[in-house]
């Protein structure tokens, strides 16, 4: 699933769309839509103005001008592409004034949802990783007693990181991913805090990791790929000690770490 840098990737790369008019808006799956059919959702949009296109968590919130947010989530496959042709996975298109976006999505896991006010989905997340104050972030970790790892997968947390840079960070701070994260004290949670910002920088700074169907609106993969240090790495030797990195289960997902480097 696209996570933080990939998300926000594919919002730089339809900024261009900002001031555009949507001149028209074709649904084609039910599946992907929510809260409407796809005639009244595209009557709503029509003739709308883009006036501002903002990542928040792993959404991608377009606002329009006078009111109205179309909200886009990629799910597992989800893809904005800025032209080429409509495929079988394309489940909507969108055409402007000048130019046209596509939504596509192979497995139907995404979602687009209009709404006349700030999406409440949205506004139930947790603060922004890349914004939040250290401050808060530590007293935040203090209130969990659930595995560090968990808690990082908890989008009322902090929105926006998932499996990917969770283990990254996890890595770089030197912590267990089973480490309880109340028990985690001072300097191992500003390690924790710092090692966030600095994956998710890097990993905008790449383009996001391009593992499965991951492609910016330009259809550019990123390459962040290849500076993972133990996400996908089990069994090969850790780039710091040499050890094999290991994987286990945490809240039925897969984490993978380095036995000697990451301590609980």
């Amino acid at each position: 699933m696209p996570e933080l840098p990939e998300v926000e990737t594919v919002a730089r790369s339809i900024a261009p769309l900002v001031g555009r008019r949507i001149v028209s808006a074709e649904f084609r799956c039910l599946r992907v839509l929510r809260g409407g059919d796809p005639d009244r959702m595209a009557a709503r949009l029509q003739g709308r103005r883009i006036a501002a296109i903002k990542r928040y968590g792993k959404f991608i919130v377009v606002s329009l001008e006078g009111a109205g947010y179309l909200m886009i989530h990629l799910g597992m496959t989800g893809r904005l592409l800025l032209g080429g042709p409509a495929g079988k996975h394309t489940h909507a298109i969108f055409t402007f004034d000048r130019g046209f976006l596509l939504y596509d999505d192979s497995r139907q896991f995404g979602c687009l949802e209009f709404s006349e006010e700030f999406p409440a989905r949205v506004a139930r997340l947790g603060p922004e990783p890349l914004e939040i104050s250290f401050e808060e972030f530590a007293a935040r970790v203090k209130r969990h007693k659930t595995r560090v790892k968990a808690l990082l997968l908890n989008q009322t947390f902090v929105r926006g990181v998932g499996n990917i840079y969770a283990d990254e960070a996890l890595f770089r701070s030197g912590i267990h991913p089973l480490a309880t994260a109340s028990r985690l004290r001072g300097e191992r949670v500003r390690r924790l805090y710092d090692a966030i910002v600095a994956v998710l920088t890097e990993a905008i700074a790449a383009g996001g990791s391009s593992i499965s169907d991951y492609v910016d609106a330009e259809g550019r993969k990123g390459f962040f790929q290849f500076h993972h240090r133990v996400y996908q790495r089990t069994g090969e030797p850790c780039t710091v000690c040499g050890a094999a990195i290991r994987r286990v289960l945490v809240t039925q997902r897969s984490s993978h770490f380095c036995p000697r480097c990451q301590h609980r």
